[in-house]
This record gives structure tokens, C-alpha cells and sequence, in this order.
């Protein structure tokens, strides 16, 4: 008992569109899963304290900031760069000013390069770690708390980068309901 070819054709035609549609939908979480494991595409770590082991060796990190299209936020960081050594627990702050006259909600989203050195730096504490709202010409200074882990020195590829880019990109999101009932009650 066969199947008839135009049917056979059509069921595998909807299981490819299946497929691939469950594959799409599944992407985005697998591949930043992948990302934070291996830390490819610039990932970072995050612990709760700093390195045990500082090296004498040097590295300067470097600091960039940008905002999504459209969100109306001021958004740079307050250092271009610093010099730190390997394993040392450093500290720097980015600023957002909302020139607006309403309260608006945004997310960080980061990147580290070179790539290579994605899973060597580990965040401490970080702004990015939660949302952040800021008040009709509310400026805030947001601190990152960071270390390179010592481990890079032995990576075969990672060993040679001299200088690491910290990048924040800030996009807008929708006010969380206190921080909405906050601003009614302001005005």
C-alpha cells in the first residue's frame, strides 16, 4: 500500500516547513547558549569576585557605547580606555542622560572584541545586569566591574590580544508597571 506521489510530495514539503521553522525559532536561544559556553561572538563571563591571581602582564580595555535607532537616550562611556594588569579588578562607569520629557526604560545588550577574548573577561557586577530607568532629565552614572581571567595568557589564540573593546548598545523598552505607576503619580 504506497502512497500517492502528489501526497508524499505535499507531506514532505509542510514536515521541511516544519522543520525549519521549529529550527528558526530554536536559533536564537541555542546560539546564545553556544555563545555564553564557548564564549564566541564575544560573550562574557560573570562571577561573583574578582581573580585570585593577578599577572604582571599589562592589557588595556577599551570602552564604546551606542544606542539602538530611535532610543532617545545620551549614552557614553565616562573613560575611552584603561590600562590594567591580567587578573586585576577593574572599574569603569558609562553615563545616560534622557533628554526627554517622559520616563523611558532601556536594556544594555554587549559584545566583546576581539572575539578571542570574549571568554577570558568576566564581569563582576555590571549596569546591564538589569533594566534601567531613567526619569525626564534623569543622568546617571553606571558602574561595570570587570577582570581579564589569567587563563588567557595559556589560550592559543587569546595570548596575543593587547587590547580589549568593551561595547554597550542601549535600546528602549516597554516601562515596567511600577516604574509607569511612578511617573502617573509624578505628574
Amino acid at each position: 500500500m504506497s502512497m500517492d506521489p502528489k501526497k508524499k510530495t505535499v507531506l514532505q514539503a509542510v514536515s521541511l516547513v516544519v522543520f525549519m521553522g521549529a529550527m528558526a525559532w530554536a536559533s536564537v536561544p541555542l546560539y546564545d547558549w553556544f555563545c555564553r559556553v564557548t564564549g564566541y561572538g564575544g560573550a562574557t563571563g560573570v562571577a561573583e569576585a574578582g581573580s585570585d591571581t593577578v599577572l604582571d602582564q599589562t592589557i588595556t580595555i577599551r570602552f564604546d557605547a551606542s544606542l539602538e535607532r530611535g532610543m532617545p537616550w545620551e549614552f557614553k562611556p565616562l573613560e575611552r580606555e584603561v590600562e590594567l594588569k591580567i587578573g586585576e579588578t577593574g572599574l569603569a562607569f558609562y553615563e545616560a542622560y534622557n533628554p526627554t520629557d517622559r520616563p523611558i526604560a532601556g536594556s544594555a545588550s554587549y559584545n566583546v572584541a576581539p572575539y578571542d577574548a570574549g571568554s577570558f573577561f568576566t564581569k563582576i557586577d555590571c549596569f546591564c545586569f538589569e533594566e534601567q530607568v531613567l526619569q525626564p532629565g534623569e543622568r546617571v552614572e553606571m558602574p561595570v566591574t570587570f577582570y581579564v581571567d589569567p587563563a588567557i595568557v595559556e589560550d592559543r589564540d587569546a595570548k596575543f590580544v593587547n587590547h580589549i573593546t568593551l561595547s554597550y548598545t542601549f535600546y528602549e523598552i516597554d516601562l515596567p508597571d511600577n516604574a509607569s505607576q511612578a511617573a502617573l503619580n509624578t505628574n
